[in-house]
């Protein structure tokens, strides 16, 4: 049995604010084409199964696991990575919280736990409810322990660093007036 390679397509994707043109093949995942093709190697290869979220990024503004979509769904899609959330020398505030609270043991997990938080933080402005919402009828979430703990569970710390990582985001949620609590 001959197996056909599938042809090579020419695509645009906008990521960190950027266009790029790209070729690739329809069955390259999200998270390939950003290490593989454009060497933002940032976005983590976790379980490569959606397991982990050592992948995720934002996507119009929601998280997604770049691992589970292909790249060719994505065409004029706003893609954000960790390098678009922040840089060494101006880091996001999120970032920032990151160190001063040290959410991160190896760090292998923070870009996915960040850009995760960036999208709870968005969530939770919007008045999104989570399974642990006391009230899902209210448009405001207080994002005590359990709230951000639900919220952030699609990412996963081998190192278990959770504890500051739950002080990072409240950190940044009440900078914002986010209701931390």
């Amino acid at each position: 049995m001959v197996v056909q390679a599938a042809s090579a397509l020419r695509i645009a994707l906008q990521i960190n604010g950027e266009q790029h043109e790209l070729m690739l093949e329809p069955r390259v995942t999200l998270l390939d084409a950003l290490r593989e093709h454009l060497g933002l190697m940032g976005t983590k290869k976790g379980c490569d199964r959606g397991q982990c979220g050592a992948c995720t990024v934002l996507v119009n503004g929601r998280r997604i696991n770049s691992c589970l979509t292909l790249a060719v769904m994505h065409v004029g899609d706003a893609i954000t990575t960790i390098e678009g959330a922040g840089q060494p020398e101006h880091l996001h505030p999120m970032q920032a919280a990151f160190v001063t609270h040290d959410a991160f043991q190896c760090g292998y997990c923070t870009p996915g736990q960040i850009c995760s938080a960036l999208a709870l933080l968005n969530e939770a402005q919007r008045g999104d409810a989570s399974a642990v919402t006391p009230d899902v009828r209210s448009r405001s979430a207080v994002l005590n322990d359990d709230e951000v703990r639900e919220r952030m569970s699609g990412n996963l710390c081998r190192c278990g660093a959770y504890a500051n990582i739950v002080k990072a985001i409240q950190s940044v949620a009440g900078a914002r007036g986010g209701g931390s609590g």
